[in-house]
C-alpha cells in the first residue's frame, strides 16, 4: 500500500507542547505511533515525538473512511495529523499533555512499520542491552534514551557557553596524528601515500594543546573526540569525548578554580543543583589510606583503619607474616552492621575481596548474642583489645579486615568492599553529589610487567619543584603537580601543570627509560618547539561521557552515547569492525595474517 505524502501540511507544534491554552486551535503534529486503542466507534492513538506524547481521537464525528484508516495504524507507524485541540473528557495527570486531545480531521500515514523486536517504552526497559544495541535506532526512540541525549546536548551547550564567557577559544586539533606509544595502545591508520607508515588516532589532544599555549593562544578548549585501544567496561569506550582545555601563566590553584566554577555552573544551569565551592582537596596519600581509592566516594563513611601498628609482631602468623614483609593490615568498621550482615553475607563479601587479589577477609561480628570472629582466637587478649580500640568497635558492629604484603592489594580490596557495602546497606542518599579534588599524586608508578617506572598521568606532567632533584635518584618519591576532580567515586576530570623547560622534559623522558634517540623520534617536534619560548601552562580534561552518565543518574556511559560499542569494541548495529576487500588492502600495502 502506497504511503501518503506531507503535501499541503506543515508541522505547527511538537506533540509534547499541547496544553489547555491550545483548546480550539487548529494544529498539525508529526510523529511515531506509541499505541492504538480501537474501541470500534472510537479510536485513540498516542502520537509520540522527542518532546512527548499527544492523544489523538477519532469518534462518531469522524468520517467512516478516516475512522477505518485510523484503526489500521500500528505501533511505530509515522503519521502527520491535522485537527483541533479540545479538552479531554478523561484527563491523564501523568503526562504534561494530559488535559487535552487532538480531534483529527486529516490523517496522513507517511511510513508503515513492522512490529519492532521490542516495545518502544517511554521509561525503563527490561530488554537486554545486546538486543537494544543491535537495533539502536529503535532503542533511541525510547523516552529514556531521548532524555539522556537531550541532557547531553544541554551539557555541551552550557560547557561552550561557560568557557566562552571566560575567554577560552575553541580550536580543533587533528585526528590523524603521529603515534607516540606511551600508555594505552593507539588505534593505527595506514597511509596509502606513505607505504608502511601509519597515523594514530589521538588518545587526547595533549601535545597540540601544549603547542597552542606555546603559540600564544593563552586559553584553549575543545569538545574533542579521543581514541584508546584498551579493555572496556561500563565507563569506557574505544572512542570517547573529552572537554579539553589548557591555560597559560597559571598554577594549580588557577586551573582548579576555573574548573570547579564550571562544574558548579553546569549543575546549577542543567540540573538546578547548587554545589558548594571551593571543592574539598584531598592529598593522594590520604585518599588511599582513608578510602582505599584515588577516586573516593565521600558521600558516606566506612573509612579504612590502619591496624599495622597495633598488630606488628602479633601472635597471629597471617597478620605478623604480612607485616614482616612490609605489607599492611587494614579494616573497615561497619557501625551497627551486625543486624544487617549475616555470616552468609560476610562470606559473599569475601568473594569481592578475592576479586581484587585479596587472600581473604577476616571478620568480627558482635551482636547482643555474643561475638563470632575468624581471627580473634589467634590473638592474645591485649591484641584483641588493641584491634577493637583502633577500630572503635562496640556491640552491634561488624569489623572486616584485609591483610596483604602488597599494600595496593589491601587498598584496592577494601576500596571495592567499601562501595559494595554502601550499595548493600543503602548508605548513599539518592540524587546526591559530592565533588572533590585529589592532589599530590606520585609522578610515577611502577609497572611490574615492564619492570620500569611509567608516568602516573602522562610524561608532560611537571614534578613538584621541591621534588625535581629526585627524578633520577628516587623516582618513587617524586610528587606531581597533578589534580583529579572526583565525583561520587568516579574521576570526571584530570590535569596537571605541564613541564615547560626542555631540559626538565628531557630528564623526565630519561626517567621513563627513553634514550635520546627515542626522545627525538617520538617527541622531537615538541622538544624543538620548546627552544622558542614556552609560557608556564597547565590544563585539564573532563570525560564528557562519564560526566553526562553521572548527571543522568546512569551506571553505564553506553546509556548516554548515541551509538556506542560493546565490550569487545564492536558495533552490533552496523556490524563493525569488518573485513575489507583485497583491493583496499593492496592499495594500503597491507597483508593480513588470518591465524
Amino acid at each position: 500500500m502506497q504511503n501518503d505524502t506531507m503535501q499541503g501540511l506543515k508541522r505547527t507544534h511538537y506533540c509534547g507542547a499541547l496544553r489547555a491554552e491550545h483548546i480550539g486551535q487548529e494544529v498539525t503534529l508529526c510523529g511515531f505511533v506509541q499505541k492504538n486503542r480501537d474501541k470500534g466507534s472510537i479510536v485513540f492513538v498516542d502520537l509520540r515525538d522527542r518532546s512527548g506524547i499527544s492523544q489523538l481521537i477519532f469518534d462518531d464525528a469522524t468520517p467512516p473512511e478516516l475512522l477505518k484508516k485510523a484503526a489500521s495504524v500500528r505501533a511505530e507507524f509515522v503519521l502527520m495529523v491535522k485537527g483541533k485541540v479540545r479538552e479531554r473528557a478523561s484527563k491523564n495527570p501523568d503526562i504534561p499533555t494530559g488535559d487535552v486531545e487532538l480531534f483529527v480531521e486529516d490523517l496522513r500515514i507517511l511510513s508503515r512499520a513492522q512490529t519492532p523486536p521490542f516495545e518502544i517504552t517511554q521509561g525503563e526497559t527490561k530488554v537486554g542491552e545486546e538486543l537494544r544495541l543491535k537495533y539502536r535506532y529503535l532503542d533511541l526512540r525510547r523516552g529514556e534514551m531521548q532524555k539522556n541525549l537531550m541532557l547531553r546536548h544541554k551539557i555541551v551547550k552550557a560547557t561552550r557557553d561557560f568557557y566562552d564567557r571566560n575567554g577560552f577559544l575553541e580550536v580543533e586539533t587533528p585526528i590523524l596524528i603521529k603515534s607516540t606509544p606511551e600508555g594505552a595502545r593507539d588505534y593505527l591508520v595506514p597511509s596509502r601515500v606513505h607505504p608502511g607508515s601509519f597515523y594514530a588516532l589521538p588518545q587526547s589532544p595533549q601535545l597540540f594543546k601544549q603547542l597552542l599555549m606555546l603559540s600564544g593562544y593563552d586559553r584553549y578548549m575543545q569538545i574533542a573526540k579521543c581514541f584508546r585501544d584498551e579493555d572496556l567496561r561500563a565507563d569506557r569506550q574505544p572512542e570517547f569525548t573529552q572537554i579539553d582545555l589548557e591555560m597559560s601563566f597559571v598554577d594549580e590553584d588557577d586551573v582548579m578554580a576555573i574548573n570547579e566554577a564550571f562544574i558548579a555552573d553546569l549543575f546549577e544551569k542543567v540540573l538546578d543543583i547548587k554545589l558548594e565551592t571551593p571543592f574539598p582537596r584531598l592529598p593522594y596519600d590520604q585518599a588511599m589510606s582513608r578510602f582505599g581509592s584515588d577516586k573516593p566516594d565521600i558521600r558516606f563513611g566506612l573509612e579504612l583503619n590502619d591496624l599495622s601498628g597495633v598488630l606488628t609482631g602479633c601472635s597471629f602468623k597471617v597478620f605478623a607474616g604480612v607485616l614482616g614483609e612490609g605489607g599492611s593490615v587494614r579494616g573497615i568498621n561497619v557501625k551497627g552492621g551486625a543486624d544487617r550482615l549475616s555470616r552468609k553475607e560476610i562470606d559473599k563479601l569475601t568473594e569481592v575481596v578475592k576479586t581484587y587479589k585479596g587472600g581473604g577477609l577476616a571478620f568480627l561480628r558482635w551482636t547482643d548474642q555474643g561475638q563470632s570472629s575468624s581471627y580473634e582466637k589467634f590473638l592474645t587478649e591485649d591484641e584483641v583489645g588493641a584491634v577493637r580500640a583502633a577500630m572503635q568497635a562496640e556491640e552491634g558492629d561488624v569489623l572486616l579486615i584485609v591483610a596483604d604484603k602488597n599494600s595496593d592489594v589491601v587498598f584496592n580490596a577494601l576500596g571495592a568492599l567499601r562501595l559494595e557495602l554502601a550499595a548493600k546497606l543503602d548508605l548513599i542518599e539518592p540524587g546526591s553529589f559530592a565533588p572533590l579534588w585529589v592532589v599530590d599524586f606520585p609522578l610515577f608508578e611502577y609497572d611490574e610487567e615492564d619492570d620500569r617506572y611509567v608516568a602516573k598521568h602522562h610524561p608532560f606532567t611537571a614534578p613538584k619543584p621541591e621534588d625535581a632533584h629526585r627524578l633520577e635518584s628516587d623516582p618513587a618519591g617524586v610528587r606531581a603537580r597533578a589534580y583529579d576532580m572526583v565525583l561520587n567515586g568516579s574521576e570526571i576530570g584530570g590535569g596537571s601543570i605541564r613541564i615547560n623547560d626542555p631540559v626538565l622534559q628531557q630528564r623526565m623522558f630519561t626517567a621513563l627509560g627513553m634514550d635520546e634517540a627515542t626522545q627525538q623520534e617520538r617527541f622531537g617536534f615538541l622538544l624543538g618547539a620548546f627552544e622558542y619560548g614556552v609560557p608556564p601552562h597547565g590544563g585539564l580534561a573532563f570525560g564528557l561521557d562519564r560526566l553526562v552518565m553521572l548527571m543522568a543518574g546512569k551506571s553505564s556511559i553506553r546509556d548516554v552515547i548515541a551509538f556506542p560499542k560493546v565490550q569487545n569494541a564492536g558495533d552490533l548495529m552496523i556490524e563493525s569492525p569488518s573485513p575489507v576487500d583485497q583491493k583496499s588492502l593492496d592499495e594500503l600495502h597491507i597483508g593480513v595474517n588470518k591465524k
